[in-house]
């Protein structure tokens, strides 16, 4: 059995901001999300991980490489995969959400709320299908290497969320219904095959020393 620790990024200025990232769009880590990542850290630290992926973007990169720093796993290595990447939001990154909706009203309502419905043609972004078929192969991958470890993946809200409910085995129509994913929170998937996933944890956040916000949550 494997299991897939899925690790959102910590909070950034863009998510304090209400501003879509993206895969284009990138900004720094809030300077308390370096403690956050270490209260993170301190959940993690009494399981041996295999190997840590993360997405290219440098948000990813920073937690990933401060999580590496508290776990005291000397042999762990993290290895950067653009599989991980958050979806191309296409002309609305760099956006205020709120700027999204007055521009791209339908766009937006239906990437949160109607993911079957989402057509980012008109954003020049990523679908979901098209976003499942540069991750699930890789996740499928890393299992077939390690089929009996723990692997931490540290990548992005909307990203993950919709990934993880896929591996599931979600429809597309209700990938969304459990909500989105919160900054520097943990989700836990097994599988014994690579192809049934079964959600142990979602969203985890409660070691976490302070109450979370609408900013916190995509």
């Amino acid at each position: 059995m494997t299991k897939f620790y899925f690790i959102r990024h910590g909070k950034t200025e863009w998510n304090l901001e209400g501003r879509y990232q993206g895969s284009r769009g990138d900004s720094p880590l809030l300077p308390e999300s370096y403690k956050e990542i270490k209260e993170l850290a301190d959940y993690l630290k009494n399981i041996q991980f295999e190997k840590i992926y993360c997405s290219p973007l440098k948000r990813t990169m920073t937690t990933a490489q401060e999580i590496k720093k508290y776990l005291n796993q000397p042999t762990l290595k993290i290895e950067v995969d653009p599989a991980f990447m958050e979806f191309n939001l296409g002309k609305m990154e760099k956006m205020k959400f709120t700027d999204a909706e007055a521009k791209y009203p339908e766009e937006v309502y239906n990437f949160r709320h109607h993911p079957d419905l989402y057509d980012p043609s008109k954003i020049e972004g990523e679908s979901y299908p098209e976003l499942f078929a540069r991750m699930t192969p890789k996740i499928q991958k890393i299992y077939e290497r390690y089929p009996e470890s723990n692997i931490l993946v540290v990548s992005h809200g909307a990203a993950l969320g919709a990934e993880i409910r896929h591996l599931m085995g979600i429809p597309l129509a209700h990938i969304r219904d459990k909500g989105g994913l919160a900054n520097t929170s943990t989700t836990i998937l097994k599988t014994n095959d690579g192809k049934k996933f079964d959600c142990l944890e979602w969203n985890k956040t409660d070691y976490l020393k302070r109450k979370l916000d609408v900013t916190d949550i995509i």
